[in-house]
């Protein structure tokens, strides 16, 4: 990256020097790196939920998708409609997620808790329902 441009991002805010150093091209061995370096945080789930209930941005709540409510203790929020890519790090099972909740999840010095999954998401990555594990590792990313 030229100088001029990551003067220009860095004047223009971190986000605008996301977007650049996302469209570079990257290695596997350094996008490997970056997720290495991504903090870890605690994905729980749903579990039981009434037929017909609403998610905070009033969705209907499906417990089979690949949806996901992030914590209130995150600073900067994570925008509904926002896509999180969410790998578990005991098995390094992905998939995408689609935020469409808020959760009232306390914050933990030893594991954030991060993201609420629905129960289907939660088994996709390869968690347990049965017995309940409770919750899983996870790196995320968000795509946007």
């Amino acid at each position: 990256m030229s100088k001029r441009i990551l003067h220009a991002c860095l004047a223009a805010g971190t986000a605008a020097l996301t977007v650049v150093v996302a469209l570079a091209p990257a290695s596997s061995a350094a996008t490997d790196s970056a997720q290495a370096h991504r903090p870890k945080c605690w994905a729980t789930h749903y579990g039981p939920v009434p037929p017909g209930s609403t998610t905070s941005n009033g969705d209907i709540f499906d417990n089979s998708k690949n949806t996901a409510a992030t914590s209130l203790t995150r600073k900067h929020q994570v925008p509904f409609g926002t896509r999180v890519k969410v790998t578990n790090v005991a098995n390094g099972k992905s998939l995408v997620v689609r935020i469409n909740d808020r959760g009232t999840f306390k914050h933990t010095k030893q594991e954030p808790k991060c993201l609420d999954l629905t129960d289907g998401a939660f088994r996709r990555l390869g968690g347990s329902l049965d017995p309940d594990a409770g919750h899983i590792v996870v790196r995320q990313k968000v795509l946007h």
